[in-house]
C-alpha cells in the first residue's frame, strides 16, 4: 500500500515528541520526518520510529525510571512522547503485575520459574491500552480531533476511554460479531461504535479507504496513520518485564500474535534495554501463539516459509482473528533468530487453559490468554520450551471480556434448598 496521510498533509513545523528522531523503513531503511504516515514512499514499507536515545550514565537512567510514576510513562526517555506527558489527560496504563505463577509451574513442570504478566490490570483491561496512550501523544501532536481504529474487540474499548479522557472525539469500526461483553465496553464511553459486516481483515481495508478520502479530514486512526507510535506501546511491555524481573531479561516469552506488532516491539524494547545497558546482553527466546482457527504465522513457520499467507478466521480466540498479520513477516524473522517458534491450539485447547490459569493462580484471561497459556503447555510437552529456563508468558485481557468461551463448563456445582440436610445430600460436605 503506498504512503497515505488524511486528507491535510502532515504537520511541517516540529512536533515535540521526545526522543523520537524520524520515521525509518523496516525494509530499506529510508528515514522520513515525523509525521502521521505509516509506509515508505520509496518501496512501501512499514515505518517505524527511530531515535535519539538517552546516552551517558546507565544507573543514572535507571534510577530516573524507578522513580518515575508505576505507570509506562516511567518510561518516556525511551518513547516518542513529550517530557511532560504525565501531566496531560491520559490514562496512564501500565506497571501491571507480574505474577509468579509457582501452582501453574508446578502443573506444568516448569521448574525455572513461571511468571504471567497481566495486563488485565489495565484501564480497560488490556493491553490495548498501552498502545493507544502512545497513539493519543502523537494524535496531540498532529492536530487530530478524531481518534478512530479498526479492531477486534479490545482496541475498541480502549480508544473508547483514551478518547474521553483526553477531550478527542471517537468513532471506532469493529466487526459486527464479536463478543457482546466488548461491544458493551466499547459504546459505553460514548463514542460511536460502528459494526462492519464482515471479519477484522474487512474492517482494516474500510479503514484505509476511509484515510484516503475527505471524510477523514482529522482522524487519527491509531493502528494505521498513527502505527508506528501506537506499536511502540507494546515496547513498555519488555521494559516491565525486565525491570520487575530486576533489570533481568527473561530466558523465554510467549507472545500472542494478532498482528504480530506486539510481539516485534517486545524484541526491540529487549533489544534497546541491551543496547542501554540497562540489562545484561544474553540469549533470549520469544515463542510466537495463535489459534488453530486463525493461524497464519504458525502455519508459515512450520512450513519453513518466508511469506506468511492469509487465512479467514473460524476461532474464538476473536482479539487475535487476523487473517493477514502485518507483522507477520517480522514475526517468523524473531522467532528464528531468537531460536523460538510460533504454534497454534484448537478452541478446546484455549478454554482448558483458560480454566487451568484460573483454578491454579486465580487469573481469568481471555482467550488470548487461553491461546497463549495452552501454547506453553503444548510447548512444554513437545519439548521446545525449556522448562528448567525462566519463562514469561502474557495475559492480554480480562476473562470478563470473553465469558461465552468458557459459559457453558463453568457453572453453579449445585442448586440447593437453603439447609444443611440439603447440603449433605448434595455431597458437598466432604469438601
Amino acid at each position: 500500500m503506498a504512503a497515505q496521510t488524511v486528507a491535510s498533509t502532515p504537520a511541517t513545523t516540529p512536533v515535540d515528541l521526545g526522543p523520537a528522531a524520524a520515521l525509518s523503513c523496516r525494509e530499506c531503511g529510508q528515514r522520513f520526518a515525523l509525521g502521521p504516515i505509516f509506509a515508505c514512499a520509496e518501496c512501501f514499507g512499514p515505518l517505524e520510529v527511530a531515535y535519539d536515545l538517552p546516552s551517558g550514565d546507565v544507573e543514572k537512567l535507571r534510577a530516573q525510571i524507578e522513580a518515575g510514576p508505576a505507570n509506562i510513562w516511567r518510561y518516556a526517555p525511551l518513547l516518542p512522547v513529550p517530557v511532560d506527558v504525565a501531566d496531560k489527560p491520559n490514562l496512564n496504563p501500565g506497571w501491571t503485575k507480574l505474577v509468579k505463577a509457582d501452582n501453574l509451574a508446578r502443573e506444568l513442570g516448569v521448574t525455572g520459574g513461571l511468571f504471567i504478566k497481566d495486563d488485565s490490570g489495565n484501564p480497560t483491561h488490556s493491553f490495548k491500552d498501552r498502545v493507544v496512550a502512545q497513539a493519543i501523544e502523537a494524535a496531540r501532536a498532529f492536530g487530530f480531533t478524531t481518534l478512530s481504529c479498526s479492531s477486534t474487540g479490545n482496541l475498541a474499548g480502549a480508544v473508547g476511554a483514551a478518547a474521553a479522557r483526553a477531550g478527542f472525539r471517537s468513532c471506532v469500526f469493529i466487526p459486527h460479531d464479536l463478543e457482546q461483553g466488548k461491544v458493551v465496553m466499547a459504546a459505553v464511553y460514548g463514542g460511536e461504535l460502528v459494526g462492519i459486516e464482515g471479519n477484522y481483515d474487512d474492517v482494516n481495508r474500510f479503514c484505509s479507504e476511509l484515510i484516503g478520502d475527505p471524510l477523514g479530514e482529522g482522524w487519527g486512526f491509531v493502528n494505521v496513520n498513527l502505527r508506528p507510535y501506537y506499536a511502540e506501546g507494546s515496547k513498555t511491555l519488555a521494559y516491565e518485564i525486565c525491570e520487575q524481573l530486576g533489570w533481568r531479561l527473561p530466558d523465554q516469552l510467549v507472545v500472542p500474535i494478532a498482528s504480530g506488532s506486539q510481539l516485534t516491539k517486545i524484541d526491540k524494547g529487549l533489544q534497546e534495554l541491551i543496547k542501554l545497558g540497562l540489562v545484561e546482553d544474553k540469549p533470549y527466546k520469544i515463542f510466537g501463539a495463535q489459534a488453530e482457527g486463525c493461524s497464519p504465522v504458525s502455519t508459515a513457520f512450520k512450513a519453513g516459509h518466508d511469506v506468511v499467507r492469509p487465512q479467514k478466521p473460524n476461532t474464538i480466540a476473536k482479539s487475535l482473528a487476523i487473517g493477514n498479520p502485518a507483522d507477520g513477516p517480522y514475526v517468523l524473522d524473531i522467532a528464528r533468530r531468537t531460536g523460538g517458534a510460533v504454534e497454534d491450539v484448537n478452541d478446546e485447547q484455549v478454554v482448558d487453559a483458560i480454566k487451568l490459569l484460573a483454578r491454579t493462580e486465580g487469573i481469568f484471561a481471555e482467550t488470548a490468554g487461553g491461546v497463549t497459556v495452552g501454547v506453553t503447555k503444548k510447548l512444554i510437552e513437545a519439548g521446545v520450551l525449556d522448562p528448567a529456563l525462566t519463562t514469561v508468558v502474557l495475559n492480554t485481557g480480562d476473562g470478563l471480556k470473553t465469558l461465552d468461551a468458557v459459559a457453558e463448563t463453568s457453572q453453579a456445582t449445585a442448586v440447593i434448598r437453603p439447609s444443611l440436610d440439603a447440603f449433605r445430600d448434595a455431597g458437598l460436605a466432604a469438601h
